[in-house]
């Protein structure tokens, strides 16, 4: 008896103590979780969890859980945290934990903005070591170290990445390699050199050459994709095409046979109205367009005598008033300043004739929903105008069915599926500024543009090109009139280059304060925000200026320019850059000589592409080359009347006009590529 009593006892005190332990192995606070078996992998779990972790794992693990922590902190971007747990690691570690260390340092140079020393790093590992997690991840860090360029070793981390996605991160990456691969420039073709064993390279080479063969023929460029797909079956674009190239597929031409041309006939708009009508009807007519760059010295006669008309001047700070330092102010007319070159280049070859039906309208005469609704009944199947921006604000408003080519911009663009954007605008401008300054390898540029809401544009508009391109900091200095001009320049004062943050406006939220890191003896900075560089000076100084974009007429530049020589020695003398404005008809050798070295754009017409024609439009419009540009603008109004469909519907689509070389965005607003000159010896030369 005594010995069951006892039995009963001692299982009547383990019952607790049972339901306490398996209690306590279910509460995960209380008992640390095995780290996952391979590091390696993916990391699910948000960085509270394996923080948690970190403090309760024994030490066999906590390099494991920190490893997966610091994962965590840097896909929720809390980057400053990431930083400081990747400084406490452990110097003892595993290879393969060292392996995973590397990749998290790259992978937090990123996002501190620190590129060239996230290649450095990512150089030094070898991805086939890699898991397949971690090869994406490496490959994902390349791409992200390379923001805004488009280069071979970009497009092989994509093709390297490709295999390992599922999906829509699958599509999403063949249309990535698609668009880096339409980046490349016809140079950047010429020079690549890749291994015999690169198939997949060499089968997306071969697709961007049939897509720059063909892409202004939609027919001809189905026929080409339809080919490629059989000749390379294996390649990842042949199973799933980029979505670009799906839309040729999908491409259906839409009527150009009634045309309705909407410009302003009478008041003050008239004479750039009717320049724009001459172009659209000399094109249509098949005079001789095809433009091309200039392939040697270009330059106005010494001895001519040619002066443009005199010119009213116009108000630079209304948004709405015309730019052109050689045209009549009119109410919002978008028209950019005058230049002038006289090159040899090739004879062009004239465009076919169309037989398509043109009624010009009115827009002075009648309210825009009045003169669509008569165009519709009329029988149009495409509107090519408004031209103030006036009316084409108004467009997002009103429902109508007919395609429109819009020859204005308005302030905020809304996608619309039947209406494209073209205008010739100081913005566009100074975009095109910004992508050859950066091509150029510039790395601090100031924008100098009169003071007020028109330089503030200007300098707006070139600071948001130039950090897509993969820039920092824009500065920005205002002058004043050529009074305030030649006063400074008769004291013997210079133009000191310096000036204030340009504030480009995002929607991105700003991570917390980075903090520097140092591991195994390396000390990773942190790169100053925008902000600290706003507040920490008002402006920055001379020496750090390498290239100057100067937004100015003729009259301003000859004041600017010997300002700019006066304040800055040989060594520190930055690049200097202008815009079209700064040249006119009639400029002597003394300006040229003046001028030298600085390079400025303009468009195609006026830079030597054709001088046949330009011989023929300066004299019709004696001299007026602000009336050329919009003879220019009206015959590639033209044009993109023509291929209207191609520029809606296949993204990445082209034209070479006399205004640029344009192409079209999202929104389908036209954008223009323009040639730059350079003053060399009293000369034009195409800028090197």
């Amino acid at each position: 008896m005594l010995s069951s009593t006892i039995v009963r006892t001692h299982a009547g005190r383990l019952v607790p103590i049972i339901l306490a332990a398996l209690f306590l192995a279910g509460c995960p606070s209380q008992a640390p979780q095995t780290p996952p078996g391979n590091i390696q992998d993916e990391a699910t779990a948000g960085s509270d969890y394996y923080l948690q972790q970190l403090q309760q794992s024994s030490d066999d693990n906590k390099a494991d859980w920190q490893l997966l922590a610091i994962r965590a902190l840097l896909k929720e971007g809390k980057v400053p945290q990431a930083a400081e747990q990747l400084g406490t690691l452990p110097q003892a570690l595993s290879d393969v934990q060292r392996q995973e260390q590397q990749l998290l340092t790259a992978e937090l140079q990123v996002a501190q903005k620190d590129n060239n020393a996230a290649n450095a790093t990512l150089e030094k590992l070898d991805p086939n070591a890699l898991s397949a997690n971690q090869k994406v991840r490496y490959y994902q860090a390349q791409i992200d170290a390379n923001p805004g360029k488009s280069g071979l070793s970009l497009i092989r981390a994509y093709i390297g990445q490709e295999p390992l996605l599922n999906a829509q991160a699958h599509q999403d990456n063949i249309d990535k390699t698609w668009a880096a691969l339409i980046q490349l420039t016809p140079q950047d073709l010429n020079s690549l050199v890749i291994n015999a064993n690169e198939n997949v390279l060499q089968g997306w080479l071969d697709l961007l050459r049939i897509y720059q063969d063909n892409n202004q023929d939609p027919n001809l460029l189905k026929v080409g994709i339809k080919d490629w797909q059989t000749r390379y079956p294996q390649n990842p674009a042949a199973k799933s095409l980029p979505s670009q190239l799906n839309q040729v597929l999908n491409f259906q031409q839409a009527s150009t046979s009634n045309i309705a041309l909407f410009l302003p006939m009478n008041g003050q708009a008239q004479v750039f109205a009717n320049a724009i009508q001459q172009g659209f009807n000399a094109a249509q007519n098949g005079i001789p367009t095809t433009v091309a760059a200039p392939t040697q010295p270009v330059g106005q006669d010494p001895n001519s005598t040619a002066v443009a008309p005199a010119a009213v001047p116009a108000n630079p700070d209304d948004p709405n008033a015309v730019v052109s330092p050689s045209a009549v102010p009119v109410e919002n007319a978008a028209v950019p300043a005058a230049a002038v070159a006289a090159p040899a280049i090739p004879a062009p070859v004239a465009t076919p004739v169309s037989h398509a039906q043109v009624k010009v309208y009115d827009t002075s005469s009648q309210p825009l929903p009045a003169l669509l609704e008569q165009a519709q009944k009329d029988g149009a199947t495409l509107i090519v105008g408004p031209l103030l921006k006036s009316n084409v604000e108004q467009l997002s408003g009103i429902q109508t069915p007919l395609n429109i080519l819009a020859l204005n911009q308005p302030e905020t663009v809304k996608n619309s599926p039947n209406i494209c954007y073209f205008a010739l605008s100081p913005e566009d401008e100074a975009r095109d500024a910004a992508r050859h300054i950066w091509s150029q390898h510039k790395q601090m540029p100031l924008v100098l543009a009169p003071r007020g809401s028109f330089g503030d544009r200007i300098a707006k508009a070139f600071a948001d090109e130039w950090q897509k391109q993969g820039g920092q900091t824009v500065l920005q200095q205002g002058f004043g009139s050529t009074g305030e001009l030649k006063q400074a320049i008769n004291s013997g004062a210079g133009i000191r280059l310096s000036g204030t943050p340009v504030v480009v406006t995002t929607n991105v939220t700003a991570p917390a304060q980075a903090q520097g890191v140092t591991i195994g003896g390396i000390t990773i900075p942190a790169p100053p925000s925008d902000e600290q560089i706003t507040s920490s000076s008002s402006s920055v100084q001379s020496g750090k200026i390498d290239a100057v974009y100067i937004v100015a007429t003729q009259d301003e530049m000859t004041l600017i320019k010997p300002m700019i020589d006066m304040s800055t020695n040989s060594r520190s003398k930055p690049a200097l850059f202008a815009s079209s404005r700064s040249y006119q008809a009639g400029a002597g050798p003394d300006y040229r000589l003046e001028m030298e070295g600085l390079q400025f754009s303009d468009i195609p017409l006026l830079a030597g592409a054709n001088p046949q024609l330009m011989q023929q439009a300066s004299a019709q419009f004696k001299n007026d080359y602000s009336l050329v540009r919009l003879y220019a603008m009206g015959m590639d109004s033209w044009a993109l009347a023509s291929h209207f469909a191609e520029m809606r519907q296949i993204p990445g689509f082209q034209l070479t006009g006399s205004t640029g070389e344009l192409s079209a965005n999202d929104d389908c607003v036209i954008h223009r590529k323009l040639p730059w000159l350079q003053y060399r010896q009293g000369s034009l030369v195409p800028a090197s």
